[in-house]
């Protein structure tokens, strides 16, 4: 899995075309409300400009279905990477053609240079070779920053790369992926994943993945009704895939036969609809007729940050319930607060992106755990054993 680091090239007097990820929220007033993507870019572009190159920057923002939409130009991007970088930045017009071309060739050591949205051109997505070309001429050498992008076979991720002899990793690039084979090859035990989210379906080849891997695994949210289910408990109106539940009974076998402790939620803040947040406690593992359970209570709080606090290595991937609404928020603060005692204690502590990296972020823990992915999906593929195509592309170290 070693790639060849944007810190082995010799970018002087180069141009560098860095793939990177700066799909982000843009607000209401025009302007990045959430810059974390792009602030995770800047020790690979420091790495360039500081040792005298170039940087042309392509990303993707939204989607816009191959079609020019000014909602998703990436002008906002490049002016917060100018406040951020503190330095001036180029924004083209487009991502390829004559004049993105001539800007690109124009660029001096330093200078920075942020094209406009690859999904505006149905090529990207598309994988297209000559799309792939005109990219590649824009630059001396390739460097993928962009994590969140790699399990997409794109033009700009994939096949891109077989223009540069040593398409190579960005700092980011080999952070997401030495923390995340630590969780696959050699974790420090006990090692605890903590699951949450809506769906069982979405984390099956995930669970399956870790279940030779763990010593524990929790299960929260909404997926861990679909489990008490076929415990024989009674779950209410609560989410329960019902085509799933032979799967979660064959987990528990296969767990029991491996001696993989699996804890799921002893009491539940439940209500009739979400607007009823706070909603009110159960008096044990069962949900009331008509109500859906909307957060863990605090017995299973308890319970879960026992474990928590035992792990070495800790997993996490999706909320303990719907953290978004003020009054279902308890369950999984409690869990990332256990997390991030652990991890000062000294644990290894990786969250997989998405709603997990979100919740952090919400409840201010961004600098108490190890790592948060900025790939959501790209980790939960990753993590499920999947070969991500924008990283096999990238030339291997040796």
């Amino acid at each position: 899995m070693k790639k060849i680091s944007v810190s082995a090239l010799d970018v002087s007097g180069k141009r560098v075309l860095v793939r990177v990820d700066y799909n982000v929220p843009i607000g209401s007033d025009g302007t990045v409300s959430d810059d974390r993507r792009i602030r995770e870019t800047i020790p690979t572009l420091k790495s360039i400009l500081d040792r005298g190159g170039c940087a042309v920057l392509a990303s993707h923002l939204g989607r816009p279905k191959g079609k020019r939409d000014p909602r998703y130009s990436l002008g906002p991007c490049a002016a917060t990477l100018g406040s951020l970088l503190g330095v001036p930045v180029a924004m083209a017009s487009d991502c390829t053609g004559d004049p993105v071309l001539a800007m690109a060739r124009s660029l001096r050591r330093g200078d920075i240079l942020v094209l406009e949205n690859l999904r505006f051109h149905a090529e990207e997505e598309g994988n297209d070779g000559a799309f792939a070309a005109s990219l590649a001429a824009l630059a001396d050498l390739y460097v993928n920053d962009a994590f969140g992008s790699a399990h997409r076979a794109h033009a700009s991720v994939v096949g891109v790369c077989g223009h540069f002899k040593t398409p190579a990793a960005g700092l980011l690039m080999e952070r997401e992926i030495s923390y995340l084979s630590r969780l696959l090859e050699s974790p420090d035990r006990p090692y605890l994943a903590v699951l949450g989210g809506a769906k069982v379906s979405d984390k099956i080849e995930l669970i399956e993945n870790l279940l030779g891997k763990v010593d524990a695994l929790i299960i929260g949210g909404a997926m861990a009704y679909t489990f008490l289910r076929a415990r024989g408990i009674e779950t209410g109106a609560s989410l329960v895939e019902t085509d799933k539940i032979d799967f979660a009974r064959s987990l528990e076998e296969k767990a029991s036969a491996r001696k993989v402790k699996i804890l799921l939620p002893v009491d539940h803040v439940e209500a009739v609809s979400e607007s009823e947040a706070p909603g009110k406690l159960t008096s044990g593992e069962a949900v009331t007729a008509g109500h859906a359970a909307f957060d863990i209570g605090p017995r299973t709080s308890t319970l879960f940050s026992g474990e928590i606090g035992r792990a070495r290595t800790i997993l996490w991937n999706g909320p303990m319930g719907r953290f978004e609404v003020k009054g279902f928020v308890t369950g999984t603060r409690r869990v990332a607060q256990a997390i991030a005692g652990a991890t000062e204690k000294g644990a290894l502590s990786v969250v997989g992106g998405g709603d997990s990296a979100a919740a952090v972020k919400a409840l201010g823990l961004e600098g108490r755990l190890s790592h948060i992915s900025t790939g959501g999906g790209a980790s939960l593929e990753f993590l499920s054993g999947r070969v991500l195509p924008g990283v096999a592309a990238l030339a291997d170290a040796s």
